[in-house]
């Protein structure tokens, strides 16, 4: 008599994993539909690099940028339409955010290869990695499936993209939000070893902090007056700046942080110890960044009929 009820419990059971298995990403999810994808990625992403080597911070941080407004979903890439307006002109955004001739380079090569099947968020994670390892950083497994959205969302990006202004307890907030603890916080904060920052995110603490060594600070301050010159360039890693390694760490130990963000990492704060020890520990680095990555890239993502495969980045099918 209860066949039935059993029938129906098993069933939603099914369908329960099925559902699970769906959300889940895959690092062969392309093997079969697009086996040739990676290695395409791999060769843009070097021979764009290659030509400029903070490219690959650019791509890193598109990815970053994406995964912390509502999910890895390649939301960042729209342009504003009748219906939404993007992310591009938001504050961490505008004017900054670079990287999406190279995206739309690898996507159009991609959509030769085989058309319809391979997401521009997963070129996004691919790309970062790639970058990373481009520079001389670690390498990590991209798990991959996650679809497009078909929307973005200016005030989220204004909202859950931390500033360079933050105190760290703004930072441990801002990440715990997206369920990252106070290490990951470090070792993510390590990708500012390499890329570039305008003059308008770090005037304030050249001119108004303490914290700073003074003849770092007298460095900057030609190519940064106290007016003026906003978009004017400086590496966010003084030392190496085309070169993934634990360089940012020592300098924040030494007082030449770039930002006011990246010195509240090591402020005589509670993440001081883990400064310290990727100063002394840069293989610890590595393994912690690649692993935060991953994380990062598991944010949320769309998956199974849910959003869809953009065939051009920009927009909307």
């Amino acid at each position: 008599m209860d066949t039935p009820t059993n029938f129906k419990a098993f069933f939603s059971f099914f369908l329960l994993l099925v559902g699970l298995a769906s959300a889940q990403l895959s690092s062969t999810f392309y093997s079969t539909s697009c086996p040739k994808a990676l290695a395409t990625i791999k060769s843009a992403v070097n021979s764009a690099v290659s030509s400029e080597a903070r490219m690959g911070a650019s791509l890193l941080r598109l990815h970053f940028h994406d995964c912390f407004v509502n999910g890895c979903d390649a939301s960042v890439l729209l342009d504003d339409t009748a219906n939404f307006t993007g992310e591009k002109t938001a504050g961490a955004n505008a004017n900054s955010l670079r990287g999406f001739d190279v995206v739309d380079t690898i996507k159009s090569q991609l959509e030769s290869l085989c058309p319809g099947v391979f997401s521009c968020s997963d070129i996004l994670a691919v790309a970062a990695r790639d970058s990373v390892v481009a520079l001389g950083g670690p390498s990590w497994t991209v798990q991959l499936g996650r679809r497009d959205s078909t929307t973005a969302s200016l005030s989220a990006a204004n909202t859950n993209i931390p500033a360079p202004t933050l105190n760290l307890s703004a930072l441990l907030t801002s990440f715990s939000n997206k369920g990252f603890n106070a290490k990951e916080l470090v070792a993510l904060s390590g990708s500012h070893t390499i890329g570039q920052a305008r003059c308008t995110t770090f005037r304030a603490r050249l001119y108004n902090e303490a914290n700073i060594d003074s003849s770092f600070a007298t460095s900057l301050k030609a190519n940064c007056p106290s007016s003026g010159g906003d978009a004017n360039l400086s590496p966010l890693d003084v030392t190496t700046r085309n070169k993934f390694d634990n360089a940012y760490f020592k300098n924040l130990v030494s007082q030449k942080g770039l930002l006011h963000s990246d010195q509240q990492l090591f402020s005589g704060g509670s993440t001081n110890a883990q400064v310290n020890a990727y100063v002394s520990n840069p293989g610890s680095l590595s393994t912690d960044f690649a692993n935060a990555m991953v994380k990062m890239g598991n944010l949320s993502p769309l998956t199974g009929t849910n959003g869809q495969i953009r065939t051009d980045c920009k927009k909307v099918n």
